[in-house]
């Protein structure tokens, strides 16, 4: 008996399936992430408004510092998915190993770094004397963390490499319903204040990295696989985060020059530019999710040396980053009026809001693309491309966003600003998938 060839519909919904699968656990576990900082601040804003900012300060670089290591996840997932798709599980794990070990030194070297230089940091950050002391206290405890928080980015990443989005959700789960206990009881409980609710952060952090250690070394001990550290497999994995180290800091260097340009718009409008940059990201982690998935299919697929099917999954990646671009779009240029309220009642706010809300309704498909692209590179190890793409865009980006003041344009023009820099990625990323040449099978890249 011969089975009958799957039709185009059977494997767009096989696909849809293995996406949705690994995609919602993902969203579920980035929107774990920033609920961290929330609960903070919702404990620390009863200790007092210096403390609050003081907690906004290091908060802001304690995500900065971590946010630039991010590679440990994403280069993880890639290296990880190939060796997966090739059918060898144990070089996997390996390969997995090699980026929590790079993960540790990475996190020793940023407590050597922060805790000596945490007061200069907090007042180059433009802390208020009553805050800094509070920011201080806050960095320095909290960076004890840093080590457990780039094994959680690099175990995050093996597990996707495995296929495997729904442990790191329960995990996330685990750390945030720990991180609140812990902080209601040692900034209340103990008496300890701004001091207790970082203790706490880090006692959730360090838990999570144990949960993803035992984890990774049960399937170690399962398929055989050394735990020891490898220097050249550290040094592969390092070498392999350093292109998309250099995308990160180019993106984050998009994120700042935007910022800075709404600032020099006016209060009013840099408060408005806040609340558009807080419900972008939001929007972002629903697009990142699916784009995560694509890290993790992708990289099976050429592992498997299916050239056939990773250019499959691509095409219906897009499809769906430009379905759920649309549907957010539309669901942010209907529900505008109803949630501005929500975030300000001032008219000088309300205003700017209600048309820059609708630029990034309008944006929401290109960002579907581009976020859908970005993961498929990742997922096939096109660092390198990544980063030169990264880097032409802030070029092009950078004189544009600082022009907007000196040409009398407000907020709306700094969006549309934004949305130019989100169609240069598009067609840059775009034609890269087009030409064929980030697809090399393979275990390895």
């Amino acid at each position: 008996m011969t089975l009958a060839p799957a039709t185009p519909r059977r494997t767009a919904r096989r696909h849809d399936r293995e996406i949705i699968a690994l995609a919602l656990p993902a969203f579920g576990s980035l929107v774990a992430e920033p609920l961290f900082v929330m609960a903070d601040s919702a404990v620390i804003g009863h200790l007092g408004t210096s403390q609050l900012a003081g907690l906004g300060v290091a908060a802001a670089l304690l995500t900065t510092a971590v946010s630039v290591f991010v590679f440990l996840a994403y280069a993880t997932t890639a290296a990880v998915a190939r060796r997966v798709g090739a059918g060898d599980l144990p070089a996997a794990i390996r390969q997995g190993m090699d980026g929590i070990w790079l993960a540790l030194l990475l996190g020793a070297a940023v407590i050597a770094a922060v805790l000596p230089t945490a007061p200069w940091l907090v007042e180059a950050f433009g802390a208020s004397g009553t805050a800094a002391p509070y920011a201080t206290t806050y960095l320095r405890i909290s960076a004890l963390g840093i080590p457990a928080m780039l094994v959680v980015l690099a175990a995050t990443g093996v597990l996707r490499g495995l296929q495997d989005t729904r442990t790191p959700l329960y995990v996330a789960i685990g750390g945030f319903s720990a991180n609140a206990v812990l902080n209601v009881g040692l900034v209340y409980g103990a008496g300890l204040g701004i001091a207790g609710s970082a203790w706490g952060t880090v006692i959730a952090q360090c838990a999570m990295g144990a949960a993803y250690l035992v984890v990774v070394v049960r399937g170690a001990r399962r398929h055989g696989a050394s735990l020891r550290p490898d220097a050249a497999g550290i040094r592969a994995s390092a070498q392999a985060g350093v292109p998309l180290l250099v995308r990160t800091l180019s993106l984050r260097a998009v994120l700042m020059i935007a910022t800075a340009v709404a600032a020099r718009l006016g209060d009013a409008e840099v408060a408005a530019h806040q609340i558009v940059l807080t419900l972008w990201s939001l929007l972002a982690f629903a697009l990142d999710a699916i784009a995560i998935a694509g890290q993790a299919i992708i990289g099976r697929y050429l592992g498997a040396g299916d050239r056939d099917g990773a250019q499959v999954v691509c095409r219906r990646m897009v499809q769906w980053g430009i379905a759920s671009g649309l549907v957010l779009g539309l669901l942010v240029a209907l529900a505008r009026p109803l949630f501005i309220p929500l975030f300000t009642t001032d008219p000088a706010v309300q205003g700017p809001l209600l048309t820059t809300l609708l630029v990034v309704a309008v944006s929401q498909p290109i960002s579907g693309i581009v976020f859908i692209l970005d993961g498929v590179l990742m997922g096939a190890g096109d660092g390198p491309y990544l980063a030169w793409a990264m880097v032409v865009t802030l070029a092009l980006f950078a004189p544009v966003a600082l022009a907007v003041p000196t040409l009398s344009g407000g907020l709306v023009a700094l969006w549309w600003a934004m949305t130019l820099m989100m169609t240069v990625r598009m067609l840059t990323l775009w034609l890269r998938t087009r030409s064929g040449r980030w697809i090399v099978t393979g275990a390895s890249r």
